[in-house]
Order: structure tokens, then C-alpha cells, then sequence
């Protein structure tokens, strides 16, 4: 029972609280707080309704959220397309497509028209559960819907295609969106870049990595570290201190993570001068050996391993790993 003469939160206050609940996985809290907004005879409303949903999906309790929906039309709460784009999003996460394309294919019938996030989500689901005749076609349904097509969905579908093993389909499609004038973003370009060194076609990789700045974009860290990535595992070491220091001239700061993929790179390829070159940018930038690099490291430099002599090629302060074990 609310204080007399304390004023009454609205709904609005109880929507955020709820809101915070779910996102922070603290769905029977936000349970607990619907039940008391019932109880002081406070009406939730569409937006109440849409987040206890979304944080039932965020705890894939998909029945929990699918019960929420029906209260909310008993309540006399009409869905909207969040709604349904939320319930949809949670059965695909939780790899249950199909239910998610039954309540698809249920929403004109509800009156509620899919919009390209619905969309992006189906397709998602399908490209996620392997299904890739499915996506193509849920795909061209949505050409011919006349469903808006944004940068984001071409470039999940660009992605999922890779992910796929459907590299080469995934290149003819991005010539097919240049030839449209479709505006990418670097997202798309990173896409196609790994793509291309993915199926051996370094020469276009290369071309469209150079093309990045006429097309008025600008590379980033991901760029650059598909870039070395790819360039190392194709043998080319020599190459990898250019891109590097053109990284670092453009003022992006190599992740962490990357260093430590190039060292460990250069060190299974026997290249130790030039890993001891980059141990030493590990120093500089005080960016920690990950658990994985120090490990090959013992293995190649310790009693029995292959590059015992050679680590004295390797700055002062890791000579120590020599016979070790």
C-alpha cells in the first residue's frame, strides 16, 4: 500500500525500473514489480509488456515470454512490431527459427506489418541454424515486399554467407550491391577483405583494401588486423611491418590481442627476430603476453624445443625461457 500524501509513481517510472531489471537479467525482479503495478490498480501498457518479454528471451524462458504475450492481449494490449521483433529475436538466439517464422508468419494476420528488423532477425536465424536456401529465400521475399534493405541487414547477410562457407557467393553479391550503388560501410569491407583471402583471392583483397580510402571510408583496427592476419598466414612476413607501421601512422592503436597473434604467428613460422622485434612493442605499450603466447614460447625455447639457440635473438628480458624445464 503506497504512504498517503507521497505521490503515486506513473507508469513511466515503473516501465524504466523494469526495463533495467530485464537487461540486467533480473527478470522475477521486474516479474515482482508488473505484479505489484497490478496490485495498485497501475495499467501497464505496450512498452511494460514489451520489455518483461524481452528480458524472459534474455534468459531463454521463450514460454515465460510467449505467456507474457498472451497476457498482454487478455490485458487488451495490443502488440506492436517490437513485440514481435523481440519474441522472434529470442527464439532465434535460442535456436528455435521455426517457431520464431510461425509467429512470422502470423503477424499480418495481426495486422502488424514485419519490418526490415524482422527480417534481419529471420534471416539471421536461418543463416545461424546453417539453413541457407531458407535465408536466400526469406531474402528476395524481402526485395519483393519492397522491404527496405539497410547497410546493417546486407551486411549480417554478407557475414552469415562467409560464415557458411558461401565465401564466393558472398563476393558476387557485394559486386552486385557496388554495381546498385549500395553505400557501404567499413563493417562490409572488413567482411569482403577476410572473404577474399578466405577463398585465395589476395590480389582483389589487396585492391579493395587500397580502395578503402577513395571510397571516402577509413581503415580501422579490424581492417589492419585482418589485413597482417591474413598476410602472415599466406607466408608473406616481410610485408606485415609496412601494414603495421602504417596501422600506427593513422593513429590506431594495435589491440592487445593482435600483437600477441603476431608474435605468435612470426614465432611458428621460426621468424624470432622479427617476433622480438614485436615483443618489444609489447613492452612499449604495455600490453601483456596472453597466456597462449607464453606457452609456445616455453615450448620453442625451453630443453626440448625446436628454436632452443635462437633465443637469444629475442630482446634481454625473455632469454630466460633458454633450457628451461
Amino acid at each position: 500500500m503506497m504512504s498517503k500524501g507521497i505521490p503515486r509513481p506513473n507508469i513511466v517510472f515503473f516501465n524504466s525500473v523494469i526495463n533495467y531489471l530485464c537487461k540486467e537479467g533480473r527478470v522475477m525482479d521486474a516479474q515482482d514489480i508488473f505484479e505489484f503495478i497490478i496490485s495498485i490498480d497501475e495499467r501497464p501498457d505496450v512498452i511494460t509488456f514489451n520489455s518483461l518479454i524481452d528480458g524472459y528471451c534474455l534468459v531463454s524462458k521463450m514460454d515465460k515470454a510467449s505467456g507474457v504475450l498472451d497476457a498482454m492481449v487478455s490485458a487488451g494490449i495490443e502488440p506492436n512490431v517490437v513485440t514481435y521483433n523481440t519474441l522472434v529475436s529470442g527464439y532465434s538466439i535460442n535456436r528455435r527459427i521455426d517457431d520464431g517464422l510461425t509467429l512470422f508468419r502470423q503477424m499480418p494476420l495481426k495486422r502488424i506489418k514485419p519490418d526490415s528488423v524482422t527480417y534481419g532477425i529471420i534471416l539471421d536465424g536461418f543463416f545461424r541454424a546453417g539453413r541457407t536456401v531458407a535465408a536466400r529465400k526469406m531474402f528476395h521475399e524481402m526485395i519483393e515486399r519492397g522491404i527496405p534493405v539497410t547497410i546493417s541487414i546486407y551486411n549480417r547477410i554478407l557475414g552469415d554467407l562467409c560464415r557458411n562457407n558461401c565465401a564466393d557467393e558472398a563476393i558476387a553479391l557485394f559486386q552486385k550491391l557496388g554495381a546498385m550503388n549500395v553505400k557501404f560501410d567499413i563493417i562490409t569491407l572488413n567482411t569482403m577483405i577476410n572473404a577474399m583471402f578466405k577463398v585465395r583471392r589476395r590480389e582483389e583483397a589487396n585492391d579493395l583494401f587500397a580502395a578503402i580510402s577513395a571510397s571516402g571510408l577509413v581503415p580501422n583496427a579490424s581492417t589492419y588486423g585482418i589485413m597482417i592476419k591474413n598476410i602472415l598466414k599466406e607466408g608473406s612476413v616481410e610485408e606485415i611491418d609496412n601494414m603495421f607501421s602504417s596501422m600506427e601512422k593513422s593513429g590506431i592503436v594495435p589491440s592487445s590481442h593482435l600483437i600477441n597473434d603476431i608474435i605468435r604467428m612470426l614465432l611458428e613460422k621460426g621468424e624470432i627476430a622479427r617476433a622480438g622485434y614485436y615483443l618489444l612493442k609489447v613492452d612499449g605499450k604495455n600490453t601483456l603476453l596472453e597466456a597462449s603466447t607464453t606457452s609456445l614460447m616455453l615450448s620453442l625455447f625451453s630443453r626440448e624445443g625446436k628454436y632452443q639457440e635462437d633465443v637469444k635473438l629475442l630482446p634481454a628480458k625473455y632469454q630466460f625461457f633458454y633450457g628451461f624445464g
